[in-house]
């Protein structure tokens, strides 16, 4: 993983205080929200385009790991923040539709740097990315018609038409070059000048539709700052809770510490991207869903960077 996904949550915050001054011009504060889609949209084919989607199978060779991962990540984790957020933001539907959003996609990037971090299995964890992806973008739509599709709040068609132009779209484009990629003689040059670039401006175009977003919708963020307060247990709670489900797991499948570092960090970490991407167009009125999920990364990356540390202390135990 490139050296600014490092900085990951630096980034998201310095692009957040930008975003803000920014709109504080009213020129760029009224075309700034036609921006963000297109920015997000670069963001997610880089996403798609360095997935190694070739690789699928290969995720189903230990199927005690790809099956402990499917369960946590697609049937326990959406009933657990669905019934999380019917607890404490009952109140606040617009942030508990944000933070189901959140929690019910798995990462698929920067989780593989917390998990070298904490001496887990990188390889056995990249295997069960692509089944993470497809199946997160075949059931999110599916989780908000089935929690809140009573609510009055979702729109199906709108959601429907968010999936296919910010992820389809890019996701399309991206295996297209992929495989004319494959049956050109340009794959060296293909693999070092355009995947490289992509792969390591994906935090770069991600900030920029933040960046976007804010100087948009800033005046939301300024007015509501209880926000932070009220997401903040919520998302402490997921974490905690989630670890130890998956120490669990991983102690009642006697997984190796290897493995089992790796079951927590594949089921902990969350793909606010393309929940993002999702939300900004499924709920275009209503931008306290995408703010829950812009505010989500800055609490859980600390936490994922504590966790790491956590597990290589946990991992003496092993020895």
């Amino acid at each position: 993983m490139n050296r600014l996904n490092k900085y990951h949550t630096l980034i998201i915050a310095v692009a957040i205080g930008l975003g803000l001054l920014l709109g504080q011009i009213s020129v760029i504060k009224s075309f700034s929200e036609y921006l963000i889609i297109p920015f997000l949209m670069v963001m997610l084919f880089g996403l798609f385009l360095n997935i190694p989607l070739k690789n699928l199978l290969s995720s189903f060779s230990n199927l005690k790991f790809i099956s402990a991962n499917l369960i946590i990540n697609f049937i326990w984790t959406p009933i657990f923040a669905y019934l999380l957020g019917l607890l404490l933001l009952q109140d606040h539907l617009s942030l508990w539709i944000g933070f189901v959003m959140l929690m019910v996609t798995p990462c698929t990037d920067w989780y593989l740097i917390f998990t070298g971090i904490a001496k887990g299995n990188t390889s056995l964890a990249t295997a069960v990315l692509p089944v993470n992806l497809i199946l997160q973008l075949i059931l999110l739509p599916v989780y908000l018609l089935l929690f809140f599709g009573k609510s009055g709040s979702l729109d199906t068609s709108i959601l429907w038409e968010s999936i296919l132009l910010v992820i389809l779209v890019p996701f399309l484009i991206a295996q297209l070059i992929k495989y004319w990629n494959a049956k050109s003689r340009k794959t060296e040059l293909m693999q070092k000048k355009v995947h490289s670039f992509f792969e390591s401006a994906q935090i770069i175009f991600l900030a920029l539709a933040i960046v976007a977003m804010f100087a948009s919708q800033g005046e939301y963020l300024t007015n509501n700052l209880s926000v932070l307060y009220i997401l903040l247990i919520p998302i402490l709670l997921f974490f905690l809770i989630n670890f130890l489900v998956g120490r669990f797991a991983s102690l009642l499948l006697k997984f190796n510490y290897k493995d089992s570092a790796s079951l927590s960090l594949t089921t902990l970490a969350r793909n606010s991207p393309i929940a993002l991407a999702i939300a900004l167009t499924a709920f275009p009125n209503d931008p306290l869903v995408s703010l829950s999920l812009v505010i989500g990364p800055l609490l859980e990356l600390p936490i994922l960077a504590l966790i790491s540390q956590i597990l290589l202390r946990i991992r003496k135990a092993y020895k």
